[in-house]
């Protein structure tokens, strides 16, 4: 089974679907991976041999961010938008939709439940 950036594979799937497991790999990038890697797309986890795991561990290692390491990036980013005061740190604050989204109707899960009003409530 192979063990790549703290994460077990799936060992019946395709590589190029098994590395999307892994935090801030997607399709794209795995296919990346895989073709500097010179290994088949279509191969599975289970049939990589120890040196082509190797060679992909090594990849993602040198070229990507990925992981743990990219979830402190990110905290660390909102948490500098936040500290700055700009507008999409104000956003991030309040857990409201940061990209131009509406909220009059919309964005419940940004959101959470609806407060409501208390109609129809028995005392």
């Amino acid at each position: 089974m192979a063990h790549i950036a703290g994460i077990e594979l799936p060992k019946d799937k395709r590589i190029v679907i098994g590395l999307t497991y892994i935090y801030g790999i997607g399709k794209s990038r795995s296919k990346k991976i895989l073709a500097k890697a010179k290994i088949d797309e279509n191969k599975r986890v289970k049939d990589l041999s120890v040196g082509e795991e190797k060679k992909i561990r090594e990849i993602i290692q040198n070229e990507f961010v990925v992981e743990g390491e990219l979830r402190t990036q990110i905290a660390m980013d909102i948490k500098r938008l936040m500290e700055i005061g700009c507008y999409r740190g104000l956003r991030h604050k309040k857990s409201m939709p940061v990209r131009g989204q509406r909220t009059h109707t919309n964005a419940r899960t940004r959101r959470g439940r609806r407060k409501g009003s208390m109609v129809g409530k028995k005392k």
